[in-house]
């Protein structure tokens, strides 16, 4: 490992980038710390903990991702969601609107910069509506238990109308979340590894010390008595972690390669002779974008049920959605099977490879060129995602019914397991990748040089 580490940083462009990439992300966590100007954050964070009751809730799994800023009220409460929802969005209207999609067809360059700034737009958008609401439900709460917020910002009025607090909410949290919208930008483009799945990640494993001190709490290691966590149930729970690091690893890395020969052809005045190769199909193509998606689109409109209140429509809505309900295991587990084929369809292009092994000779046995090769990468494709959404699903779930059976606390159990887990290891797969490849580029022999994982 420390030879793996030495040949890394023995390539200065790709010690450049994990440099600024570190750095970024450790930009990202001081912001974790700034409160929003007139908002006392210990008051804030003992609301918080009022309001989840001890049990997992969607405030709860929105401080999950943003790496404890929203219990504290910082500028960067709002995490990337606001981005990652504007993104969803975007990609389904490009998958309704067929002009959307001609035009990125035709010209590549000019329709992502283009969906990139609608994502963008959308992301402000989103942002502040998303921070008004927050800045209603604060000054709600801090009605009825005051404290939270700084009197003198709230005396400032129009027409009885809280502007000024209002004001400074949606500006610092829009602002904040831009911010990391560009930082995950720059990552992504001059750093290594996907940005915002980065900084998800980060957050993720900003959680990971107060994990730790809960389990020692509930373990009750000072008394004689048992605690609400048992040594049995840690060792469950364990085996658990392993269980579905491995599990995620085999599903993102698995592969099923499809043969191919090559007919002998001319190039220049010689004769090429045939060979074969194979053509990889991974069981997931997607990755664990489906879980971030999914978790981002159930977040979204229940956090804004719970912000206007129970008495509300959407708010009696949004209690049917509380993470561990049943309601919230059915939408959650249709959602990744959903943007697990959405995703594939839309970035994987069988037409294309139809397209490129005719040109260069290449067809599968026993299946002719053209549109019959094209049919059967689709329906094999089709196949084996089904199996790789799936097995995501039942990964993504498992902890919850762990958790619930065995009565652990929610926060625990999703920590070893799940939605947290399961975006922690992929991101991890994806960065060690790059990195891999950056060292494969310079002639090493790669960063996971005996443990690397072949497809099957």
């Amino acid at each position: 490992m420390i030879e793996a580490i030495r040949r890394i940083f023995a390539i200065p462009e790709l010690r450049v980038k994990i440099t600024y990439t570190l750095l970024l992300l450790a930009v990202c966590r001081i912001g974790a710390y700034i409160s929003v100007p007139g908002v006392n954050a210990e008051a804030a964070i003992s609301l918080f903990k009022f309001a989840t009751g001890g049990g997992q809730n969607l405030f709860q799994l929105v401080d999950i991702f943003s790496g404890g800023a929203f219990a504290k009220m910082t500028v960067l409460a709002l995490g990337v969601m606001p981005y990652i929802t504007a993104s969803i969005i975007m990609q389904l209207l490009i998958a309704l609107v067929p002009s959307l999609q001609r035009e990125i067809r035709e010209s590549p360059d000019q329709g992502r910069r283009k969906l990139s700034k609608w994502t963008r737009l959308a992301t402000l958008v989103i942002s502040l509506f998303q921070s008004a609401l927050f800045a209603g439900f604060v000054i709600r709460v801090n009605s009825q238990s005051p404290g939270i917020i700084v009197p003198e910002i709230l005396d400032v009025q129009l027409f009885g109308f809280s502007f000024l607090f209002y004001i400074t909410v949606m500006i610092t949290m829009t602002a904040g979340t831009l911010f990391l919208m560009w930082v995950g930008e720059q990552i992504s483009e001059k750093g290594v590894g996907n940005g915002i799945s980065l900084i998800i990640a980060l957050g993720i494993l900003a959680s990971f010390p107060s994990t730790i001190g809960s389990i020692i709490n509930q373990l009750n290691l000072e008394s004689q008595e048992a605690g609400q966590l048992t040594f049995p149930m840690l060792i469950v729970l364990c085996a658990l972690f392993v269980l579905i690091t491995v599990g995620t690893i085999l599903v993102i890395q698995g592969q099923r390669r499809i043969p191919l020969q090559y007919a002998r052809r001319i190039v220049g005045r010689h004769e090429v002779q045939g060979g074969s190769s194979h053509i990889p199909l991974k069981i997931n193509y997607a990755g664990v974008i489906p879980v971030i998606f999914a978790s981002s689109l159930l977040m979204f409109p229940a956090t804004i049920g719970q912000f206007l209140g129970k008495n509300t429509w959407l708010g009696q809505l949004s209690s049917y959605l509380l993470p561990g309900s049943w309601v919230y295991v059915i939408f959650y587990v249709t959602l990744i099977l959903f943007f697990t084929y959405f995703w594939t369809a839309t970035q994987f292009k069988p037409e294309q490879i139809a397209s490129d092994m005719k040109k260069n000779g290449a067809f599968i046995p026993g299946i002719r060129q053209g549109k019959p090769t094209q049919d059967y990468l689709e329906s094999t494709m089709s196949r084996i995602t089904l199996a790789g959404a799936v097995f995501l699903a039942i990964i993504a779930i498992l902890p919850m019914l762990v958790g619930r059976l065995m009565g652990v606390d929610a926060n625990i159990s999703q920590f070893f397991g799940g939605t947290s887990l399961l975006i922690l290891v992929g991101v991890i797969l994806d960065t060690t990748k790059q990195i891999e490849s950056h060292l494969l580029m310079k002639r090493y022999e790669g960063f996971m040089t005996k443990g690397r994982l072949r497809g099957r």
